[in-house]
């Protein structure tokens, strides 16, 4: 990647077309696709401005903090900063939740994990649903908001993670509706008393495998918590952990719901029938084609 030209620090004059035109080329130069769409989100998050007014007010001076402010936003995404940790929100399910370095950055094909959640949930249905590695609370949350009569548990390892989780249960009014715990995986439930009795458990562990950590894009690499992402050697660590965990918790007929990496499906097959008292239920692909989640059943009466 060339490298790119340094934004000028000095404060002088520009209008707001002129500051979108020089976002727009720095951050193509840095490589960035979609330059021009993220130039007009940053200045209009920055500015508090509606996104028609972006639009039809572009002969409009900035006042030079206006100017010092934008710019260092987009010094910000030269660097290959997230746009979601930039401006703080990423949409999921048609929420807004709150994210920072603490967190992943919720993805749409996680919307999935939600969808069949819900599908094996009738609404008016009490039940016990436990989201693992919840992060930035999103699964939980969205699932709180579905399906109001269920008892929803989230854990992660991160109190961070947890902090950001609980601004975001606030945001959408379901505090009341979730439990958070802090701790390993299903290691917080052990002082519950919810052997056998969960109905669903919902998890997008980590799955990166280790030597693929260099490969991804350097808004991951540098930015998005690697433990919420590195899971070990071959990647399905978490889930051999969860699937072993869980046959003390679910109830019979009980799911475990489980995003994976593409190319994943075939192990995660072999880990299943490794471990007795399950069944492999549904392999589910994303809107990509991709393996994206697994379905798996506990066996019993």
């Amino acid at each position: 990647m060339d490298a790119v030209a340094p934004i000028p620090q000095s404060a002088g004059q520009a209008t707001l077309g002129e500051v979108i035109a020089e976002a727009q080329r720095l951050l193509e130069q840095a490589g960035i696709e979609s330059a021009g769409q993220e130039a007009f989100w940053i200045v209009e998050h920055m500015l508090r401005l509606p996104i028609h007014h972006v639009v039809a007010d572009r002969d409009r001076l900035l006042s030079p903090a206006e100017l010092l402010a934008v710019r260092g936003l987009i010094e910000r995404r030269v660097g290959r900063e997230p746009l979601q940790y930039i401006l703080g929100t990423q949409e999921f399910c048609g929420l807004e939740f709150a994210v920072n370095a603490a967190v992943l950055i919720p993805r749409p094909e996680t919307e999935l994990l939600v969808e069949y959640v819900a599908q094996r949930i009738p609404a008016e249905r009490q039940a016990t649903i436990v989201d693992v590695c919840t992060g930035s609370g999103c699964i939980a949350v969205a699932i709180a908001r579905l399906r109001p009569r269920a008892r929803v548990i989230a854990t992660d390892l991160s109190n961070p993670s947890l902090d950001v989780a609980r601004q975001n249960a606030t945001r959408h009014a379901v505090c009341e509706h979730i439990t958070w715990l802090e701790g390993d995986l299903l290691g917080p439930l052990a002082k519950q008393e919810l052997e056998g009795r969960i109905d669903v458990i919902v998890s997008n562990p980590p799955y990166i495998a280790e030597a693929d950590w260099a490969t991804l894009q350097p808004e991951v690499r540098l930015f998005e918590p690697r433990g919420a992402l590195v899971a070990g050697p071959q990647g399905t660590e978490l889930h051999e952990r969860l699937l072993q965990e869980s046959g003390r918790y679910l109830s019979p007929g009980g799911a475990l719901i489980m995003e994976i990496g593409a190319g994943q499906a075939r192990a995660m097959r072999r880990i299943v029938d490794q471990i007795p008292g399950y069944r492999f239920h549904r392999l589910v692909y994303d809107a990509a084609g991709l393996e994206r989640v697994v379905i798996v059943e506990r066996v019993g009466t």
